[in-house]
């Protein structure tokens, strides 16, 4: 098979996402059920960091383990990486001594030049742009709790950053529709956005997006990169604190999501991510289903 790398949220077709969506449930059943599942058995995964991770590195590492093969972690600064090795050359060394790679960076030019020169398929843990992974578990979570999200209405509440994007990304291959509610001076970056994505709109006002949408999601408000931006963060986004009020917004069947950590009373009031809405903690277990499904399939393509 052909290398395949997922490095953003459009590199999978329609019928790839069902396919893991799919496979997701059977590997989340058996995993539930305590069968082994070692269809990865005497491979390899190498996870390379660069950015600080909990959520990243435990999925990937445990869900490589419960595949049946291994996972080795490298981090930038005990590298060569770190010290001015060429991203070109460490993708042709690293690449010829396991079966598939994670990289969480921090520009989007880094990982596609790294995949470039790989000889195994390439998985974007994260990255300034773009953040497919988290997204993937957040679709079959919504899924997973309320059946098709084709055809329904996603709220973003805060930052235009990479988790925003592969949102518009996944809305464009789903069928689903984005309201988007970002400050003034944080709105989407154009140059991110495919320019015949129309599943998408923006509100000025952060309840008005909340309205009648099946699904409430946000971010922190200063992701890894820009803690120097804090203060000014802060003060721009007051009135973007997603809270009961917002909630009562959507629909009364909707759900909260939140890829963590959160920060309760900025962008998210208790009451709503530790409420009855929230499926947080479902949303971050299924970081480990989802990505095992992947690593499954970038590896050995469809299984019957």
């Amino acid at each position: 098979m052909a290398i395949k790398h997922f490095l953003q949220f459009s590199d999978f077709t329609l019928d790839e996402f069902e396919y893991l969506i799919e496979r997701t449930r059977i590997i989340k059943r058996k995993f539930k059920n305590y069968e082994p599942h070692h269809t990865l058995l005497d491979r390899t995964l190498v996870m390379v960091f660069e950015k600080n991770s909990t959520r990243t590195r435990l999925s990937f590492e445990a869900g490589m383990h419960q595949l049946g093969g291994a996972a080795i972690y490298l981090n930038t600064r005990d590298s060569q990486l770190g010290r001015g090795e060429p991203v070109e050359d460490a993708a042709q060394v690293i690449s010829r001594m396991c079966d598939i790679i994670m990289i969480r960076t921090f520009g989007q030019d880094i990982i596609d030049r790294f995949a470039k020169h790989s000889r195994v398929p390439v998985i974007n843990g994260l990255t300034n742009e773009h953040h497919p992974c988290q997204v993937l578990a957040d679709v079959f979570t919504y899924i997973e709790h309320r059946g098709s999200i084709a055809g329904k209405t996603v709220a973003w509440v805060g930052d235009a950053n990479n988790m925003l994007y592969s949102w518009l990304q996944a809305a464009q291959v789903f069928g689903f529709h984005v309201n988007v509610s970002t400050p003034k001076r944080y709105e989407i970056d154009p140059s991110l956005v495919s320019q015949d994505n129309i599943n998408y709109t923006v509100f000025a006002n952060p309840a008005d997006a909340c309205a009648g949408a099946d699904l409430v999601t946000t971010d922190v408000w200063t992701s890894m990169g820009y803690e120097e931006e804090n203060a000014a963060r802060l003060k721009a986004f007051a009135g973007w604190i997603v809270d009961g009020e917002k909630m009562k917004r959507a629909h009364p069947d909707a759900l909260f999501m939140h890829c963590l950590p959160a920060h309760r009373g900025e962008e998210v009031a208790a009451e709503v991510i530790d409420g009855p809405q929230s499926v947080v903690w479902d949303e971050a277990e299924n970081r480990l289903h989802v990505q095992k499904a992947l690593l499954e399939y970038l590896v050995l393509g469809k299984l019957n």
